[in-house]
């Protein structure tokens, strides 16, 4: 399951949101049939599409 916080400019999180992120910190990642973990290789290709498209958030 994936939860998403939303915090705007300026704003704290709360300490249950944060408490929250702490947990998920630390809990494993369990891959099934419906979401399998990517392989090396795509692994690789996600990352790098991931800093391509924040180079082009920031210019």
């Amino acid at each position: 399951m994936t939860k998403t916080f939303i915090i705007e400019s300026g704003q704290k999180p709360t300490k249950e949101q944060l408490k929250e992120i702490e947990e998920a910190e630390n809990s494993p990642i369990t891959f099934d049939e419906d979401c399998e973990e990517l392989p090396p290789a795509m692994m690789k290709a996600f990352k790098s599409a991931v800093i391509q498209r924040n180079r082009r958030k920031k210019a």
